[in-house]
């Protein structure tokens, strides 16, 4: 009989088997059930997917007997008698029958509880109204979008912008409430994105869209509408991306302009942080756009990706209109009323306001027409479209021989917003055909080559591109005007650039092949257009300007100047990132911050833990630790002799003392002799000789 200690001991040694037994039990009773429910067939007792004739048949013959009164169902029974009733209209319905099957779609599970709280002691069931479920909820759906079947639903992968997709099904009432903030989404997406909807009909094309369980169940975790992104170069299904966020208009177009397209938000900023945190940060290089908005809510996706094609020529900013700032928006800003749009250019030059509701393409022409300054400024980005490009790229195209740049170099000072005033000026002169100054020859050649796009007027920033204005301006006095400031004394400077086109070398260079890799380099060391430098000296006078610019031009088309050919400085480029994504880059949406993270953790787990194969696991882990523990508890074992260990402990000791015998008596062997060692027997002492008795 085994005794308290062993039977202790043996519950020790099977401790992990225990456990698992004990997770192995609770899986299967407590938490296997949950993930598995009854199904409404079950509640019906007939097949899984059976038709709807055997449905009606199955529930005329459970209901015959309260409906007579013959057996009334008691308070217990009463839940089940509501769960076969609500099982007969769902599973009557074609539509909702065809979810639950294929999908296990029931929007409708609450009913039951509610009912029975309703209901609560009723003992006649025929009392109870009927039917339970509504099913003209979900006739009053708008699904007039674009609708996407099997056969066309592979030209979204080959379209090069994203796309959106709803899956919903006609039977769902929530699909029906959502249609209406469909339309709005579609319709703020328009334009970047294209939308579609696929109905659950088209079976083949619905269960590649639907998630699957481990037991390969398809099913859409949060139900029906479900939406799923085609991100741009998506070529695969396996590169969705699904929504899980709220169902809001904001909610999802945000999810989609920031996790889809990648787009940063436009911030909103309040009249005392406009100032310091936009227009000062935004950089003179760029016009400054603001959107003032009644609502508050976000930019909307189109806009936020013409901010994005242009961030590299305007900065983009939101203000909330108050009533009570009235004064200070018409004062600074001149803006009278929201929505409106404000376009800051130049300094000294009036702000343009747009007032009212704007349409995509109305921002988009607004945006093209003022990109950039009264008097365009040369830059990395900007030197080609303006044609003051030694590359050989004009804006009268490749076919003008010549043209010609002016450009008013010089630090950021208020010297060079006077003399930026001066030019634009002239520029504006010489474009009007009613001035007055258009009548003299000068300002008509001037006139009509600035009409052939043949004359192009730019700013330089003489500090920000010093190599470029060294370049152009080398002088002593030139430190006036380019490179860092060294002085208060900034001086601008006027000058105009010839680019004149040599066809014959063209031909030539494209017919020539270089013979080794050094003249490559030959050949890009020299700009394709030769290149004729006027410097301006004399008086700020608009006349005077428009004259010498006259002469300039005329003499360059002409006479046969001299010119020079040779690798011009590259224009370094500003930063172009735009000012609204510095501060939003950081910024999570709200379907893509750690909450979103740790609730797809959360529902990996929850997958997992409803996967049936985990009891089995835990049943094998159960027998297969038994086995390995009772295979060791049971091994015969070899018990030794108690002076064993001592045995083992002086057969050391007694070879380490052998070796240490041998090495005294080989040191003594070896050792030579000497005057302490014992005198032989035999020895003999021979005398020695005195050499004086001798």
């Amino acid at each position: 009989m085994p005794t308290p200690a062993m039977t202790l001991s043996a519950v020790k040694a099977y401790a992990l088997p225990l456990i698992l037994f004990s997770l192995f039990l609770f899986y299967q009773l407590a938490v296997l059930p949950r993930f598995f429910p009854p199904s409404h067939y079950d509640v019906l007792g007939i097949k899984r997917y059976g038709s709807v004739e055997e449905v009606k048949e199955a529930y005329e013959k459970l209901s015959s007997n309260w409906n007579s009164g013959v057996n009334v169902p008691s308070t217990i029974d009463f839940i089940k008698v509501l769960q076969i009733r609500y099982a007969y209209e769902l599973l009557t319905n074609p539509l909702w029958k065809r979810d639950y099957d294929i999908f296990s779609i029931d929007e409708q599970h609450d009913v039951i509880e509610k009912i029975a709280a309703q209901y609560a002691g009723e003992e006649d069931f025929s009392r109870i109204n009927l039917p339970f479920l509504d099913a003209s909820a979900s006739d009053h759906g708008d699904y007039a979008s674009n609708v996407i079947t099997s056969q066309n639903f592979t030209a979204l992968f080959n379209d090069s912008r994203p796309s959106l997709v709803l899956v919903y099904s006609r039977g769902s009432s929530r699909c029906a409430r959502f249609s209406v903030l469909w339309k709005e989404i579609a319709a703020l997406l328009d334009g970047v994105v294209n939308t579609g909807m696929v109905e659950l009909g088209e079976v083949r094309l619905a269960v590649s869209l639907a998630e699957r369980k481990p037991t390969g169940q398809l099913f859409f975790r949060n139900g029906l509408p479900s939406l799923l992104a085609v991100p741009p170069g998506c070529k695969t299904l396996d590169c969705l991306t699904r929504f899980e966020g709220d169902l809001s208009v904001d909610v999802v177009t945000d999810w989609f302009t920031t996790t889809i397209l990648n787009l940063p938000r436009i911030l909103y900023h309040s009249k005392d942080s406009l100032a310091d945190n936009f227009l000062r940060k935004g950089g003179h290089h760029k016009v400054k756009i603001i959107f003032f908005s009644k609502t508050g809510k976000r930019a909307t996706p189109f806009v936020r990706q013409i901010a994005k094609n242009y961030s590299s020529y305007a900065s983009f900013a939101f203000v909330l209109w108050r009533e009570e700032d009235f004064s200070f928006w018409w004062n600074v800003f001149e803006v009278e009323s929201a929505p409106a749009i404000f376009v800051l250019k130049d300094p000294g030059v009036k702000p343009i306001v747009f007032h009212g509701l704007i349409d995509n393409t109305e921002f988009l022409d607004i945006m093209e027409k003022n990109k950039q300054h009264e008097l365009p400024q040369l830059r990395s980005v900007t030197s080609k479209e303006l044609g003051c490009d030694p590359r050989g790229h004009s804006r009268a195209g490749n076919d003008v021989v010549s043209w010609y740049c002016v450009i008013l170099a010089g630090r950021l000072s208020p010297e060079l917003d006077k003399m930026r005033a001066t030019m634009r000026r002239v520029q504006e002169l010489l474009t009007n055909e009613n001035s007055s100054a258009a009548d003299d020859d000068e300002s008509k050649l001037l006139a009509s080559v600035l009409k052939s796009k043949r004359l192009t007027f730019a700013w330089l920033d003489g500090e920000a591109q010093h190599k470029y204005c060294f370049f152009y301006l080398h002088s002593e006095t030139i430190y006036d005007t380019c490179g860092p400031r060294r002085d208060v004394v900034d001086i601008p400077r006027l000058f105009i650039v010839r680019y004149k086109r040599n066809a014959t070398q063209e031909e030539v260079k494209i017919q020539h092949k270089p013979k080794n890799i050094f003249s490559v380099f030959e050949d890009e060391d020299v700009d394709p257009a030769s290149q004729l430098v006027a410097r301006y000296n004399s008086s700020e006078e608009i006349s005077e300007i428009i004259q010498w610019i006259s002469m300039t031009v005329r003499d360059g088309d002409t006479r046969d100047l001299p010119f020079f050919t040779t690798r011009t400085p590259d224009l370094v480029p500003e930063d172009s990132d735009p000012i609204w994504s510095k501060g939003s880059q950081g910024i999570f949406s709200k379907s893509n911050g750690i909450k979103h993270k740790i609730h797809n953790m959360s529902n990996g787990i929850h997958d997992c833990v409803g996967d049936p194969r985990v009891g089995a696991l835990l049943l094998v882990g159960v027998l297969v630790s038994s086995a390995t523990i009772w295979l060791k508890r049971n091994q015969p074992s070899r018990p030794s002799p108690p002076s064993q260990p001592n045995q083992s402990t002086t057969d050391k000791d007694e070879a380490t003392q052998r070796q240490r015998d041998r090495a005294r008596k080989a040191s003594k062997e070896d050792a030579p002799t000497s005057i302490t060692d014992f005198e032989p027997i035999d020895a003999y002492q021979m005398p020695l000789l005195d050499s004086d008795s001798e």
